[in-house]
C-alpha cells in the first residue's frame, strides 16, 4: 500500500519500503505482519524442491488410492491391477494409456476422442477375489461351519462387459448377481447362464406378476434363483405364479431392522425404510405358508441397513438383530439356510478412514468380514442353530476402483498481476469521476496504507468499490472508471497478502452425464491431475464443465477443500510440449455410469478396457469403444421420427399407424458409430 499512497498523493514511505520500476508493490511477503495466503496449502507456494512422493501426499493419493493407485517416478498415476500384489513391472502408467487411447490411428493410436473412462477388469477381479478371501480368513479363523457366497447388484454398473466379467472372475467362489427389476433380472439370467449352477441369482425389489414369472421361469432353467420378499402382498404373487408353472420356489423374505443408519445412505434403514417387513408382517408371512405346505420353501433372510456403511460398530449392531430374526424363524419351522447382509460395505473416497463421514469407513475388507461372521456365529451358537450360508450384496466396494474418468482441461480464466500502470486512463482521472464521498474512501484507502492498516485498506478498497458500482448503474461514471476501480481492488488485496485469486478450469466433460452424484447428493470423489506430478501445482481451481447450468461445476473436493491445487495450462514444460492437461476422478465405477443421462445432449464417454500384459508397456487394450456421435445421441431421443415423416399434420385416424411405426434407436454391441445422416446410414434399431 505505501507504493499507491507514494504514487496517488506523494505520501512518505515506511522504512524498507521502495517502488519498483512499474510502480509495482513489492511481493506480500515483504509486509510484516500479514498473514500467508489463505487458499494455497503452504507445501505448494515454497520453493523447495517438489517430487511425486509430494503430489501423492498433498492429493491424499496414498490414502485413497491403497493398493491400487499410486504415483511413478515420471510423476504419472500409476495402475496397481494387482493390489499390493503387483509387481513393479506390472504397473501401468495411466498417462501411456490415455495417448493409445487419444492419438490419431495413423500414429499407432486408437482415435478416441475425450472424456474417456478406462476400465481395469484385473482391478475388477482383484476386488472379487479380495472379499472372498477376506471371508475365507474370517470363517477359517472363527471356526464357522458354513461358507461366504457373495453376489454382485447389477444396479451398480449394469455395462455387458462388468457382469460377464464378474459372473467369469467369481465363479469359482459360486458368485452370483442380484436384481432389483425386470429387465435386470433378464441381464442377469442371461449372464448366469454361463456362471456357477450354485451361484445365487437374489430378485430384490417390486415386484408384479410378470417379474415373479420371469424370477420362476429362472429356477426352470437350474439357475439358482431366490424370490426375496420385499411387499407383504408378493406373497401371494408367488404362491399362484409357482402353482401356474409347477415350479418349487425358493424365497426370501427381507425384514425392516431396527437398527438405524443416521448417514446419508441409512435413508432405506430402520424401521420407517422403504423396503422389508416388520416382525408382525414376517409373522403373519410363516404362517402363511405353513398353511399353504411351502414353509420349507422360505430359505434366505435378508436386510439391508443402507449403503457405505460408516463402522464396524454399527454393522455388528445390524447383523446380530438380523442373526436373531434368523434363529427365530428357524425355531418356527422355516428351512432356511442363507442370511443375505445386503449392501453397505463401503470405500474410503478420501483416505482418511474415518467412521464419521459419508465418504469414508474405519474399517477394511477384513476387519468386515470378521465383523460379520463373529456376530452370525454368536448368536446362533447361544441358540444352538446351525451357521447359515453367508451372502452379500457388495456393489460399491466391487466395481468403484476399477473405472477411471479421464477428462481434459481446455482452457482456464486468466492469471492476473495487477500493477499501478494496469488501471486504465490513471488513476487521477479515476479520482477526478468519483463522488466525494468516494474520493473520501480513496483518500482513506491511502492514509491505512501508508499507517499499514491492512485490514482497514480492504474495508475502504471494499466501500469504493460497491459506490463505484452503484455510480455506474446510475449511469454517472463509465466502464473505464469501473474497470479501474476493479482494478485498484485486485491490487490491493494482492499487496496485502490475500489470498490468490482461485482460477477456472474448464474441462472437456458434461457433469451431469459422468459425475451426475456429485450435483445430486454431493458425493465427493478423487479428482486429480492424471500427469506432471513430478511438478509443484502453483495455481488452485475449480472446475467447469461444458453444460450451460451453473450446477456444472465441481468446487468441492475431499479433504473438505473448496478449490484443487493444479498446474498451469500449455508450455513446453508445463504441457510437455504443449501438450493437454488431463485429470481424473477415481473410485467412480459405481453408479455413476449407470445414472447419467443425456443432460444438454452430451452422450457418453469413449471407453477402453485395459489388461495387464507383459507387453513393453505392461497393458494391452482388449476393447474400445468411441462414445456416442451427435446422430446417435438424437435418434436416442427418439427424433428419428420427425426426420422421416412427412410434414403434413398427422390425423386422430393416422396416429395408431403411426405409433405402430416409431422406432428408438438401440446401440449395438459393437458401436461402431460410423452412420453419416443420409439416405445410405445403416441405423440398428429396435421397435418402441
Amino acid at each position: 500500500m505505501p507504493a499507491l499512497a507514494c504514487c496517488v498523493d506523494a505520501a512518505v514511505f515506511p522504512p524498507g519500503y521502495a517502488i519498483a520500476g512499474d510502480s509495482s508493490l513489492p511481493a506480500p511477503e515483504a509486509f510484516s505482519g500479514v498473514p500467508p495466503a489463505t487458499n494455497i496449502t503452504p507445501s505448494v507456494l515454497d520453493h523447495s524442491p517438489w517430487s511425486p512422493s509430494l503430489s501423492a501426499s498433498l492429493y491424499k493419493i496414498d490414502g485413497w488410492g491403497v493398493p491400487y493407485f499410486s504415483v511413478n517416478s515420471s510423476g504419472n498415476i500409476s495402475v496397481r491391477p494387482h493390489g499390493a500384489e503387483t509387481l513393479h513391472h506390472q504397473e501401468i502408467d495411466l498417462m501411456k494409456v490415455v495417448k493409445k487411447a487419444s492419438e490419431p490411428k495413423s500414429s499407432g493410436g486408437l482415435g478416441l476422442q475425450f472424456p474417456l473412462i478406462v476400465r481395469f477388469p484385473d482391478v475388477l477381479r482383484h476386488r472379487v477375489e479380495s472379499l472372498q478371501a477376506a471371508f475365507d480368513f474370517a470363517i477359517h479363523s472363527q471356526g464357522y461351519d458354513s461358507h461366504y457366497q457373495g453376489v454382485y447388484p447389477v444396479k451398480c454398473n449394469q455395462d455387458r462387459f462388468v457382469v460377464e466379467d464378474i459372473v467369469e472372475f467369481g465363479s469359482p467362489f459360486r458368485f452370483g448377481l442380484e436384481a432389483g427389476s425386470k429387465p435386470e433380472l433378464l441381464l442377469a439370467m442371461s449372464c448366469l447362464c454361463k456362471g456357477n449352477p450354485e451361484a445365487f441369482l437374489i430378485c430384490n425389489g417390486y415386484k408384479d406378476s410378470e417379474y415373479i414369472s420371469l424370477a420362476l421361469i429362472a429356477r426352470k432353467l437350474h439357475l439358482n434363483t431366490v424370490i426375496v420378499i420385499e411387499q407383504e402382498e408378493e406373497l401371494d404373487l408367488v404362491i399362484e405364479n409357482s402353482r401356474k408353472l409347477s415350479v418349487r420356489p425358493v424365497i426370501g423374505v427381507r425384514a425392516k431392522l431396527r437398527t438405524k443408519h443416521s448417514g446419508h445412505f441409512g435413508a432405506t434403514s430402520g424401521e420407517r425404510g422403504k423396503f422389508g417387513l416388520t416382525t408382525t408382517q414376517i409373522l403373519r408371512l410363516v404362517s402363511k405358508l405353513e398353511q399353504v405346505g411351502m414353509l420349507d420353501c422360505l430359505q434366505l433372510l435378508h436386510f439391508h441397513i443402507g449403503s457405505q456403511i460408516p463402522s464396524t460398530l454399527l454393522l455388528a449392531d445390524g447383523v446380530g438383530e438380523a442373526a436373531q430374526i434368523y434363529c427365530e424363524l428357524v425355531r418356527l419351522g422355516a428351512g432356511l439356510q442363507v442370511i443375505d447382509i445386503g449392501g453397505g460395505l463401503g470405500i474410503d473416497y478420501d483416505g482418511s478412514r474415518s467412521s464419521d463421514s459419508d465418504i469414508s469407513v474405519g474399517y477394511g475388507l477384513e476387519e468386515y468380514a470378521a465383523t460379520v461372521v463373529q456376530s452370525i456365529r454368536y448368536a446362533c451358537d447361544r441358540k444352538f442353530v446351525n451357521h447359515p450360508v453367508i451372502c452379500s450384496e457388495s456393489g460399491r466396494a466391487i466395481v468403484s476402483h476399477h473405472s477411471v474418468l479421464i477428462f481434459e482441461a481446455v482452457s482456464a480464466t486468466a492469471s492476473s498481476t495487477p500493477t499501478i500502470s494496469s488501471l486504465g486512463p490513471g488513476l487521477q482521472y479515476l479520482v477526478d469521476g468519483l463522488t466525494d464521498e468516494a474520493r473520501m474512501d480513496y483518500r482513506n484507502l491511502t492514509a491505512a496504507a501508508v499507517r499499514g492498516e491492512y485490514e482497514t485498506c480492504l474495508l475502504y478498497a471494499d466501500q469504493l468499490k460497491q459506490r463505484c458500482i452503484q455510480q455506474f448503474k446510475e449511469g454517472s461514471v463509465g466502464l473505464e472508471h469501473l474497470a479501474s476501480v476493479d482494478g485498484l481492488c485486485d491490487f490491493v488485496a494482492k499487496a496485502i497478502g490475500m489470498s490468490e485469486s482461485v482460477r477456472t478450469y474448464h474441462v472437456n466433460l458434461s457433469l451431469f452425464t459422468s459425475i451426475p452424484d456429485f450435483w445430486a447428493i454431493e458425493q465427493l470423489f478423487p479428482i486429480v491431475p492424471i500427469h506432471r506430478l513430478d511438478q509443484r501445482p502453483g495455481v488452485r481451481g475449480i472446475l467447469s464443465d461444458l453444460t450451460c447450468d451453473s450446477d456444472g461445476k465441481v468446487d468441492k473436493f475431499i479433504g473438505g477443500e473448496s478449490s484443487l491445487p493444479l498446474h498451469e495450462l500449455g508450455g513446453e514444460e508445463g504441457g510437455h510440449g504443449g501438450g493437454g492437461y488431463y485429470l481424473g476422478m477415481f473410485l467412480g465405477g459405481a453408479y455413476e455410469e449407470a445414472l447419467g443421462g443425456l443432460h444438454n445432449l452430451f452422450g457418453g464417454p469413449s471407453v477402453v478396457r485395459v489388461s495387464q500384459s507383459d507387453g513393453p508397456h505392461s497393458f494391452a487394450v482388449t476393447r474400445a469403444v468411441p462414445g456416442p456421435s451427435c446422430g446417435d445421441v438424437l435418434r436416442a431421443r427418439g427424433l428419428a421420427r420427425s426426420f422421416h415423416n412427412m410434414p403434413y399434420l398427422i390425423t386422430a385416424a393416422s396416429c395408431a399407424t403411426a405409433n405402430n411405426n416409431f422406432y428408438y434407436y438401440c446401440n449395438d454391441d459393437n458401436n461402431n458409430n460410423s452412420a453419416a445422416v443420409g439416405e445410405e446410414e445403416q441405423w440398428s434399431y429396435c421397435c418402441a
